[in-house]
């Protein structure tokens, strides 16, 4: 896509979202079903479901604007997401109306979709499902969620559903390397994996990182990708391990913190780390159990809202039981 005026203060997350069923990058059997689906024009009700940035709201956008013309667009596709309201009003008034009424002029079915129902209250979800059975001849719902289970049984029954899964690096890398070439930023090869590496297949969240670094740095490193996001380096991860296992408590518990405020990092990613390095570290068992036990209630309590001093403390005592444990396992 070339630069242009219009295109210069978008995110790159819009300014490169396909327009096209043959411009998205992964899922292909997803795609090659919903293709037979839309050629045979038999498209059923769908329901997306996945982690974030996978492609799930690019393909039901690419595939209606393959049904219909930009003219027809608006007339006859209704696009709600969950910062608009979701209740059972919006089910009964805007749905219900959009859904009724045919068309004069436009051939098909009208697409409702409903971005992020995982957020719709039981009661909207309740209503919905009379909705989608009453008005199939006219109408098609697409829903959209992250997690599959907030989404009641009576409407999963009546769609086809399909999971997207994380994407893989590789399916990755040459999306963001067009999107290099096509912003003319200096990349490292090193700056690639790291950005890869952190967006755990999100696609999203690669593009956001690559730009963010873009701008705050003349190349997009390693350093400055981690630095950029504030994410825990590779090294200060083996520092907090070194001191958590080999200094004692108070030592280790102030190096901690001393490193968590100059470096500006958050307990979480410094979990998300350590666990990686936990499977790594040749520990016995039952050591090894009792940290993944010990730091999955630390998660658990950061989710809450617990504060992180408490908890880094807890973090550093884990591993203090942990080599307290060791003889009695040699």
């Amino acid at each position: 896509m070339a630069k242009t005026e219009n295109h210069v203060n978008l995110p790159w997350v819009e300014k490169y979202r396909p327009k096209r069923l043959e411009e998205l990058i992964s899922h292909e059997d997803i795609l090659k079903t919903i293709r037979r689906f839309m050629d045979e024009d038999r498209l059923p009700h769908l329901l997306f479901y996945g982690p974030p940035g996978t492609g799930k709201t690019s393909t039901i956008l690419a595939c209606a604007r393959q049904l219909y013309s930009p003219k027809e667009f608006n007339s006859m596709v209704l696009e709600l997401n969950a910062s608009d309201d979701r209740g059972i009003s919006v089910v009964r008034n805007e749905i219900l109306s959009f859904a009724s009424t045919r068309t004069i002029f436009n051939k098909g079915f009208k697409l409702i979709l409903l971005d992020e129902a995982d957020a719709m209250t039981k009661d909207a979800q309740n209503a919905l499902r009379r909705v989608m059975e009453k008005f199939t001849e006219n109408t098609r719902f697409c829903l959209i969620c992250n997690y599959l289970s907030k989404i009641i049984p009576a409407i999963q029954s009546r769609c086809t559903r399909f999971r997207f899964g994380p994407l893989n690096p590789d399916q990755m890398k040459p999306r963001l390397e067009f999107v290099i070439k096509e912003e003319e930023i200096n990349v490292e090869e090193n700056g690639m994996k790291a950005v890869v590496t952190l967006a755990t297949g999100d696609m999203r969240k690669a593009l956001n990182i690559l730009q963010s670094t873009s701008m705050a740095h003349d190349k997009v490193t390693e350093d400055t990708v981690y630095t950029c996001t504030g994410h825990p380096k590779r090294n200060d991860i083996e520092d907090i391990l070194e001191w958590i296992l080999n200094k004692d408590f108070t030592t280790a518990y102030r190096n901690v913190m001393r490193l968590k405020t100059e470096k500006g990092m958050a307990l979480q990613d410094i979990l998300e780390e350590i666990h990686t390095y936990v499977h790594k570290i040749d520990f016995p068992t039952e050591i090894r159990i009792h940290l993944l036990d010990k730091m999955a209630e630390i998660e658990d309590r950061l989710a809450a809202g617990t504060n992180e001093r408490l908890q880094t403390g807890s973090l550093v005592s884990a591993f203090q039981q942990a080599k307290n444990m060791v003889p009695a396992h040699v």
